[in-house]
């Protein structure tokens, strides 16, 4: 049954982390249009502002994929994105979802301002923690956002101005309510927190 595009990922359930980072079963069909971007392991190659979607949770990739699909997300900034999805099955969506869904995200190797990522722990417990956990969390799969600890900076810079400047669309009051309070410098820091990342399994 198809989902709506009602919390999409920007981009984009794993529970355990007993495999290499990036290892998953065999690769549908399908998955070839994104390897491009996003590499064979999830884990983002060339552009920086391009997503890692490894160990996001199956749900969020769906619903992110139906949104370029519909076109409730714009693919300005990557219109690959949306040419590569556009064709995309209910089928061949569920497969791709599953594949990267049961991945490892590995850990960040961007460097970071540890002081800063200091701040920004501060700043993601009091207005993120509830919806966004890490993707080693055992609840990834049950949390009403998706991971962000380890993403590319570029890309968490680039979501969260489009979210804040109004040119992606802000899906929950909640996450509107929370994005309002943040500043640049409170953006800077939660950064540097998500760069930190360190998935516990291969540290």
């Amino acid at each position: 049954m198809r989902l709506s595009p009602v919390i999409a990922a920007p981009w984009l359930s794993l529970l355990l982390f007993c495999s290499p980072p990036g290892s998953a079963g065999a690769a549908p069909a399908a998955a070839e249009v994104c390897t491009a971007c996003h590499g064979t392991d999830g884990m983002g190659v060339g552009e920086l502002n391009v997503p890692i979607i490894a160990a996001i949770p199956p749900v969020h990739i769906k619903e992110a994929l139906y949104a370029y699909q519909d076109e409730a997300r714009q693919c300005a900034n990557v219109p690959a994105m949306c040419e590569a999805v556009s064709e995309l099955s209910e089928d061949e969506i569920n497969e791709l979802a599953s594949y990267y869904g049961d991945m490892v995200r590995g850990s960040s190797s961007e460097p970071f301002d540890a002081a800063l990522a200091d701040v920004g722990r501060d700043i993601h417990e009091r207005l993120c923690s509830r919806c966004h956990v890490p993707p080693d969390d055992e609840d990834v799969g049950d949390a009403l956002g998706f991971p962000l600890h380890g993403q590319r900076s570029a890309y968490l810079r680039y979501a969260l101005d489009a979210y804040r400047d109004g040119s992606r669309e802000q899906l929950l009051r909640k996450m509107a309510e929370k994005l309002s309070q943040l500043s640049d410098d409170d953006v800077d820091a939660l950064i540097n927190y998500y760069t930190s990342y360190r998935n516990r399994s291969n540290k």
